[in-house]
Order: C-alpha cells, then structure tokens, then sequence
C-alpha cells in the first residue's frame, strides 16, 4: 500500500509532465537570402489578432545575413497555431520601406512560403500548427 507522501509526489510527478508537455513547440526557420548583408527581422504570432496588426509578436529575433547561419529558433512555445512574418533589412536601417504604391521593396517572407494577394499573406496561409519541433526554410523575395 502506498503512503501519503508516495501519492503525493506522484501527484506532483504527474502535475510537472503536464505543465511541461504544454511547452513542447521549438519553431526553426532557416531563411534563404540573396544578399549577405544587413540582418533578417522575425516576428512570430500566435494568434490572427496579433499578426493582422492589431498586436505584438509572441517572440521576435533578428539573424546577420552575412553568418554562416541564418537560422532563428523559438524554444519552448505553448502548443498551438503560430504564424511567421519576415524582412531582409538588407541597409541595417531597421525598416520596412515600401514604394510610393505601398508595396515592399526590401525582401520578405512569411511562414509555410506563404504568398499575399494585393497584400500580405492571409493567417489562414501562413498558420502552421506547433506541437513538438517544426522547421521551415523561408525564401526572402
């Protein structure tokens, strides 16, 4: 027959592997990039919300495209739909600069290489689902 203490350190076992399996998604992006200067801006969503406009990224990160790796990784997100939004700040200036028509004219991506129409890509394009490891490989056009 078990004690008291046994149950309840099972109880606390068991309450810690859950709370950790919530917190399994490592997201890695590896960009492709024309230039090997200035640096890659990354912001990751977890919701339509936040990636429409209307938030904050959940993370964000920054690359050298002029490394050996352009490769950014979230670690220890919650589970769920994520969405990846990317720009190639090839001056370093840190801005997304656009034409006089509003369209970008510095290289960018989005999650799963996810294309815009008039605009940029849809969340229902660029979600993915995170549970576990996922990795993408991006192309900055």
């Amino acid at each position: 027959m078990k004690t008291l203490s046994a149950l309840c350190a099972s109880a606390a076992l068991a309450t810690a592997l859950a709370s950790t399996s919530a917190l399994a998604a490592d997201i890695t992006f590896d960009f492709d990039v024309a230039a090997p200067t200035g640096r890659i801006m990354v912001a990751l969503f977890n919701s339509e919300a936040n990636y429409g406009g209307e938030g904050q990224p959940v993370r964000y990160a920054m690359v050298d495209a002029a490394g050996a790796s352009k490769q950014v990784r979230f670690e220890d997100l919650p589970d769920g739909d994520y969405a990846m939004r990317a720009f190639h700040d090839v001056d370093g200036d840190g801005k997304m600069k656009t034409n006089p028509f509003g369209m970008p004219i510095k290289p960018f991506a989005f999650s799963n290489n996810a294309a815009g129409n008039m605009g940029p890509a849809s969340w229902e394009r660029a979600k993915f689902a995170a549970t576990g490891a996922v990795a993408q490989t991006i192309s900055l056009k």
